[in-house]
């Protein structure tokens, strides 16, 4: 055939498709009034499956248009209203008339939220846990992942009173993915004293996926995802805000975030910014021991863990109904001590006269880190078709201060000369470029996802200490989900994934010489510490799930393969870790670690009680692990123990467990219990655990939520948890024994001067107990947990009128 006649087949064809997918469209549209026909404005409809959404003007008029002939769930919500839910199916231009009913009391709105979120655990087969706001206030920890600890499955590493890294089902690291705004957050996760840079009060929902979440996250979601929702876009035609104020008594922190936003019709604003001080933290001991050398504590004070925290946030978009596209602008800073006592290498080299002098200061040795991002979100409405993009761009810059000790060949004085500053022991500096594009296909029964990711990182290192070199890292991949409604009880998903990555390391030698015994006798040499390594590492994935839900039952099962990259510090470290007293060897030659997991879930949802039942099973075939070797390094890591990077087969399985009962309307109680088990099948470690096992624990909680006049949304809850001896260990770690600790949480909403307050009261270790937490940074010299802590927040939200 001839050009022109390919041409012209191409154009038939073109005219066709855009026929199929845009000529039989239908329009839905309709009105929303109240139980006094009175029309309802900026009432929020939402559209599914096509997932679309529209807001009801000053008519109550709505609509929806380039629809596709089919079924469809039509959903109607606003502030003081119930939820409404319709089922509408379309084969021609279509009208409604939606009545909406006035809430009556609180109760009636928690059970909407709540049956909103069992929707969304109906429909994925992986264990999702949906987190709302007002979980957040009621449990508000130093940290975001610390609020998120009284969740059956999740645990910290904690780093002192403000920081702290999140475990999934024991896995941590570079095993679990934190989502923010749709764009992977890229900080310096691998090490155990770094902290996330979010902020807890910029957080809309966060949504917690426990399993083999590969397939949507690509590599590192080994164990799961912790997905961080943006606030919802405000109502139209309003302007508004709120002023948060936090106290906590054990590290004497105050701090405020205050937030103001507005939005007219299809454009929009929210900006908030957030700063808080703290001193150093308490702990329930006057004497603790780093390796068995004995710390009086001032005050019962851990000295230099003070810190400051800032944060601010600016997102304004546009909004249509077919058409919607976000950006999001965030810094979050923080400046903060470690524990004087514990960093470097010898912990008794430390003046706690000068220390102890104020317990608000920040000396050496202490950290700064500062992360900034900015994220685009757009996605688009094309019939049967819901694009969305994100694209992100984030630098995360982390200083660690200390001062300069020498040891092995390194000179006895800092040389003048240097330009690295004589405090500054290390410098990471993380530059990300990410891209994400889906397509949300509505295909009769089915509900097709496709996409890809991308993601370009530049990393590079400062400082007279080193431990990891400098690299370039990036990572692609591709991926299509398919979830098919096979009837009202049984859906079925199938997910597909190859991702690709390539890891490219930069040389570094000492800066200064070492003299090296050579057959002449001894030379100076700057030693090679990292050599330049490229390595290339691809990984075909999937998984397969379902969900059948019956009017109380609901079970699911997914089953899945998961993928890891190495990341640098496992392929290239060499150097001393001041933080846990050891010399780190990467392996150059590492695979890509490899997981395969059963996850199943048995729900059942009575009147007065519910029960969820969450068992998984998971196997590596080449875990990777930091193996602790009978060597030392005396030449550069003085004396201390050599730690080398290994794989090994490993076991894992465990469970958590879910229950709720209803006394009465206002009392109810619940039991949230985990276990973990993990084993090592082969390599050096055969028999052992692996490191920051968690032990099983039992969380008891008994609720009040009294109807009382003048106050709303009153509560008292009371949480008991029993957490089990920790035995099975690996050394260097320390077997920790059982412990006990209650919380109380309290809180109401009371209008003053015409204004809503929102009180929040909690009191954290609430007699005082002393215990040791066996994934706490801390754990390995004997450190206790933070002592008796009370924190009251205060929430002014307010409106402001607009002029029209």
């Amino acid at each position: 055939m001839t050009a022109s006649v390919w041409k012209g087949v191409f154009t038939v064809a073109f005219c066709m498709f855009s026929f199929l997918l845009h000529g039989q469209t239908i329009r839905l549209s309709g009105i929303v009034v109240n139980a006094a026909e009175q029309p309802l404005e900026n009432v929020l409809l939402s559209l599914q499956p096509v997932n679309r959404n529209a807001h009801s003007d000053a008519s109550g008029n709505f609509q929806f248009s380039n629809l596709q002939p089919g079924k469809y769930r039509l959903s109607a919500s606003v502030e003081g209203y119930l939820l409404l839910n319709q089922d509408v199916e379309l084969s021609a231009d279509r009208q409604l008339r939606l009545m909406l009913h006035e809430r009556q009391h609180q109760l009636k709105e928690v059970e909407v939220r709540d049956n909103l979120i069992q929707q969304r655990k109906q429909e994925e087969s992986l264990n999702v846990e949906v987190i709302r706001p007002d979980f957040i206030q009621r449990n508000l920890g130093g940290s975001l992942m610390k609020t998120l600890e009284r969740l059956p499955g999740i645990k910290t590493i904690g780093i002192g009173s403000g920081q702290s890294k999140p475990l999934i089902r024991g896995l941590g690291f570079n095993r679990v993915v934190v989502v923010d705004k749709g764009v992977k957050h890229e900080g310096q996760q691998w090490g155990a004293d770094h902290g996330l840079e979010l902020d807890q009060f910029a957080a809309g929902s966060v949504e917690l996926i426990k399993g083999a979440a590969a397939f949507v996250y690509g590599s590192d979601a080994i164990a799961g995802a912790i997905d961080v929702k943006p606030p919802a876009v405000p109502a139209a035609q309003t302007l508004g805000g709120s002023v948060e104020l936090i106290g906590k008594s054990n590290n004497d922190q105050y701090g405020t975030s205050i937030n103001l936003y507005g939005r007219k019709q299809q454009l929009f604003f929210d900006a908030r910014i957030t700063e808080q001080r703290y001193g150093d933290y308490r702990v329930p001991a006057d004497t603790v021991f780093v390796y068995d050398y004995a710390v009086p504590l001032h005050n019962r004070q851990l000295r230099n863990t003070a810190g400051r925290e800032s944060g601010l946030h600016f997102s304004t978009g546009y909004l249509s109904d077919h058409f919607r596209s976000i950006f999001y602008l965030s810094n979050s800073y923080s400046k903060s001590g470690f524990f004087a006592n514990a960093h470097g290498l010898e912990p008794r080299r430390v003046d706690e006269v000068m220390h102890d002098a104020s317990s608000r200061d920040i000396q050496l040795p202490s950290q700064k880190v500062n992360h900034f991002k900015i994220i685009n979100r757009s996605s688009y409405q094309l019939a049967a078709h819901n694009l969305e993009l994100e694209l992100g761009y984030q630098r995360n810059f982390r200083e660690e201060f200390s001062m300069y000790v020498n040891h092995g060949f390194m000179p006895s004085q800092y040389p003048d000369s240097m330009r690295i500053p004589a405090e500054l022991e290390r410098g990471f500096d993380k530059r990300v470029y990410t891209a994400n594009l889906r397509d949300n296909i509505s295909l009769g029964k089915h509900r097709l996802t496709m996409g890809f990711n991308l993601e370009q990182q530049h990393n590079s290192i400062d400082g007279w200490g080193f431990l990891v070199p400098s690299f370039d890292q990036s990572t692609a991949g591709a991926f299509v989900y398919d979830k098919l409604k096979v009837n009202e009880e049984l859906l079925l998903h199938g997910a597909l994934r190859f991702d690709y990555g390539r890891i490219r390391m930069f040389e570094y030698r000492d800066w200064f010489p070492s003299n090296i015994n050579a057959g002449d006798g001894e030379n100076a040499e700057y030693v090679l510490r990292a050599a330049n390594l490229n390595r290339n590492f691809k990984s075909l994935v999937w998984s397969l799930g379902m969900n059948y839900n019956l009017e109380r039952l609901a079970l699911k099962a997914n089953v899945g393969k998961s993928f890891r990259m190495p990341i640098a510090k496992e392929l290239g470290a060499n150097g001393v870790n001041y933080h846990y007293f050891s010399y780190e060897r990467g392996n150059a030659d590492l695979s890509p670690e490899q997981s395969y997991q059963l996850d199943f879930s048995a729900a059942w949802a009575a009147e007065r009680w519910s029960l969820q039942f969450s068992p998984f099973y998971n196997y590596f075939p080449n875990y990777i692990y930091l193996n602790p070797t009978s060597a030392h390094d005396r030449n550069y890591g003085a004396g201390n123990q050599i730690f080398e990077y290994a794989q090994s087969r490993v076991l894992r399985y465990g469970a958590e467990l879910q229950l709720k009962y209803n006394f009465w309307k206002s009392l109810s109680t619940e039991v949230l219990a985990e276990y973990l088990y993990s084993r090592q099948l082969s390599g050096a470690k055969k028999g052992y655990t692996l490191p920051f096992s968690p032990p099983a624990s039992l969380l008891l909680n008994l609720s009040w939520t009294p109807e009382l006049r003048g106050l709303e949304g009153s509560y008292l809850s009371l949480d008991y948890r029993m957490t089990a001896a920790q035995n099975k260990i690996v050394p260097p770690e320390k077997k920790s024994p059982g412990y006990q600790t209650l919380n109380v949480q309290a809180g109401t909403k009371l209008r003053l001067y015409g204004q809503e307050v929102q009180l929040s009261l909690q009191a954290q270790n609430l007699l005082n107990a002393r215990y040791l937490n066996h994934t706490s940074f801390y754990r390995l010299i004997e450190l206790p947990e933070a002592g008796r802590n009370l924190v009251l927040s205060l929430k002014l939200p307010f409106k402001i009128k607009p002029q029209h």
